[in-house]
């Protein structure tokens, strides 16, 4: 008897908005595209969110007695080797975020201090980021139990910061401000003539697609879920449309009060507050200062979490033996020490490199290191899609409670999105405006580099794995929904069989 179905839909659907929205989406896209970004994150929501989505609730479902999340959904077609790929591409890809998110706490913590921003040089918030990241790694090894607060709390209040917003645009325009950028269909078009190019457009859509992420982190739940697949699938439908729609309407409320051209990735979000906040006759430096506290808890808690969080996934999901028994022993709070020092080893010479080619712009900074964020985002999720492929090419006959639709509706909707991500990827990683030396030391050379380098790892340890155990090796390398095909196929033809025997 399953007593675990303990979580209703109400909570799914808060888990959904916590895990996915992040105002700093917003301000990011708004600052690139302009209100073009409204319509963009909408339309991502309906033909990637919500499809991904229930690519996962059917991966959950075919997989409902494992509890290990995307390594086992993607051995489930691909087999081990591409499943301790995708499990790494998820750690590694945590790495780039740090680096976007370690510059914006001393961004945070400036305004919420003085009230205004600050010229401070590249190399400055570099020495900043890996100081505060170690202190960051030392905690988390350490075990943070208020952290959990701090987090839920900033997020609490910036989702209730965006609702605020959106409320008080559409009040100021039923009042009859006069927006400070165009709000009509006309002024969201592609405009080669305002600077904005396909290449880049693509290439700001991976920040959008990377906006709506989050799905495989819920997934997980769906055996926690009152009602099965039918609740899961209902809820998180609705909780996407939501996002998409808070997503939307707030990118386009933006040009209410501030034009695109008064705003970066550094200042945006204060800016525009303190512009809302002026319309209504409230102090906008009071509101500067709110903000800074709501943006620095939020971020605080984020990388807190984050920094301990995936390397303890990480290192606690793949195989025995791929790493050594100290690189992913745990202490007594359950967090591989040594791990967590290998990760920040990692993260120093990432936050150092972008440095070099940022000048002394903190928003060439930002864009630098958010654009290679997005562009890194999209290697797990891609990597499902080409598991979720297979599934539905190979192993169609596994038995699961959810699919979404038949074979050939699953196989071009995953079809669809690997075309998508791919392109988005590509115009990610090679940006028009960035130097050419930095694409290829940063944007490629790390991914290259170091998902070669996981690889090697892994040949490593099936090499040692053959010598030891072939038929353990066997079984590594064997998606675990071919197994099930085989005995389905069996079962079938015994059935038939019999029935052919008593006719």
């Amino acid at each position: 008897m399953n007593d675990r179905k303990n979580i209703g839909g109400f909570i799914l659907f808060t888990m959904v908005i916590a895990a996915v929205f992040n105002f700093r989406n917003v301000i990011n896209n708004y600052v690139s595209i302009g209100t073009l970004a409204a319509p963009a994150f909408f339309v991502a929501t309906i033909v990637y969110f919500i499809p991904f989505t229930l690519i996962i609730a059917e991966f959950v479902s075919l997989n409902r007695n494992s509890e290990s999340g995307v390594y086992q959904w993607v051995r489930s077609s691909l087999g081990g080797r591409w499943a301790f790929f995708t499990a790494f591409c998820y750690w590694f890809v945590n790495l780039f975020y740090f680096i976007s998110l370690l510059p914006l706490v001393l961004v945070y913590a400036v305004y919420m201090i003085l009230g205004r921003g600050v010229q401070v040089e590249s190399w400055a918030i570099a020495v900043f980021s890996i100081t505060l990241f170690f202190l960051a790694t030392w905690v988390s090894t350490r075990g943070a139990k208020w952290i959990g607060k701090v987090t839920s709390f900033g997020a609490t209040l910036m989702l209730g910061m965006a609702l605020v917003f959106v409320v008080g645009a559409v009040v100021a325009l039923l009042g009859g401000i006069t927006p400070a950028n165009d709000l009509s269909i006309a002024g969201m078009r592609l405009d080669p003539g305002s600077g904005l190019t396909t290449w880049a457009f693509l290439g700001t859509l991976a920040w959008i697609i990377q906006g709506v992420g989050g799905a495989e982190s819920i997934g997980v739940y769906l055996n926690d879920l009152r009602g099965g697949a039918k609740a899961f699938v209902r809820t998180i439908v609705i909780a996407g449309l939501t996002i998409g729609l808070v997503y939307t309407v707030g990118t386009w409320l933006m040009a209410v009060f501030v034009d695109k051209s008064e705003v970066g990735y550094e200042n945006g979000v204060f800016v525009t507050m303190a512009a809302a906040a002026e319309h209504f006759g409230m102090s906008g430096d009071v509101t500067i200062r709110i903000v800074g506290v709501i943006m620095l808890a939020a971020t605080l808690g984020g990388l807190m979490i984050w920094t301990s969080a995936p390397v303890k996934i990480f290192f606690s999901e793949i195989p025995q033996g791929i790493f050594g028994p100290k690189v992913v022993a745990l202490n007594e709070q359950g967090v591989p020490v040594r791990g967590a020092w290998i990760q920040f080893a990692i993260v120093v010479p990432l936050l150092v490199i972008p440095t070099l080619g940022a000048g002394s712009s903190i928003d060439a900074l930002l864009k630098i290191v958010i654009n290679m964020t997005a562009a890194t985002a999209l290697l797990p999720p891609a990597l499902i899609l080409v598991a979720y492929w297979k599934l539905r090419k190979s192993y169609d006959s596994a038995s699961r409670s959810f699919m979404m639709g038949r074979r050939g509706l699953g196989l071009g909707v995953a079809t669809f999105l690997v075309l998508l991500f791919t392109v988005c990827f590509v115009a990610a990683t090679f940006p028009e405006d960035q130097a050419l030396w930095l694409t290829l030391v940063y944007n490629v050379g790390g991914v290259v580099v170091f998902l070669g380098a996981a690889l090697a790892w892994y040949e490593r340890y099936i090499r040692r794995l053959r010598a030891e155990d072939p038929e353990a090796a066997r079984r590594e390398l064997m998606p675990s929904a071919h197994e099930q095909s085989e005995r389905n196929a069996q079962e079938d033809a015994a059935l038939l069989a019999a029935g052919t025997g008593e006719a």
